[in-house]
């Protein structure tokens, strides 16, 4: 049972109602509100301190809609984070995209798991590399390290780490 109450747009105070309407006026705000106007997933629990979730959302957005990361690869080291985590929203949330992006059923499949979905593109096994390494020891070895361009490895980080916190918020709150 969630934890935390989906509170509509009219009852938020000032400072959570401006955090409020930057998630749902960007690309993702149709997607995370329910039928009352609540926050749906990691972003209702943002509201909460709008001067720490404000600065969370924006690195969310930068991560999915300014990253040199292909969209493929993207939502391959999401949903390796998901599946470690074992965080049933963000699967819910972006397995679909990575559908529409052209992932089978049985690449989704084993990302659900620990198993090795089968990947044609050089790039995006790498990423797979590296993200699994990044969630499972916390470290990449050299070889690791020299997967991708460390402006690539910079970003695919900073995406590990924030899924990670999302899934952990997600799970604390019973999202």
């Amino acid at each position: 049972m969630a934890r935390l109450r989906r509170t509509p747009p009219h009852e938020l105070a000032p400072e959570a109602r401006e955090l409020y309407d930057r998630i749902t006026e960007g690309p993702r705000g149709r997607f995370m509100v329910d039928g009352e106007g609540g926050l749906t997933g990691p972003f209702n629990a943002m509201l909460l301190s709008p001067p720490v979730g404000d600065p969370l959302q924006a690195l969310g957005a930068a991560i999915r809609y300014r990253s040199v990361l292909t969209d493929r690869a993207r939502e391959l080291a999401i949903l390796v984070v998901a599946g470690h985590h074992d965080s049933a929203f963000e699967r819910a949330a972006h397995e679909p995209i990575a559908r529409e992006l052209g992932f089978t059923e049985d690449q989704l499949g084993a990302l659900r798991g620990d198993g090795p979905p089968a990947l044609s593109d050089p790039y995006e096994a790498a990423v797979l590399a590296v993200a699994r390494a990044l969630v499972t020891k916390g470290d990449l070895d050299d070889g690791e390290y020299a997967e991708l361009g460390e402006r690539e490895l910079f970003e695919l980080t900073t995406l590990v780490g924030y899924y990670t916190t999302l899934a952990l918020q997600l799970r604390v709150f019973r999202v």
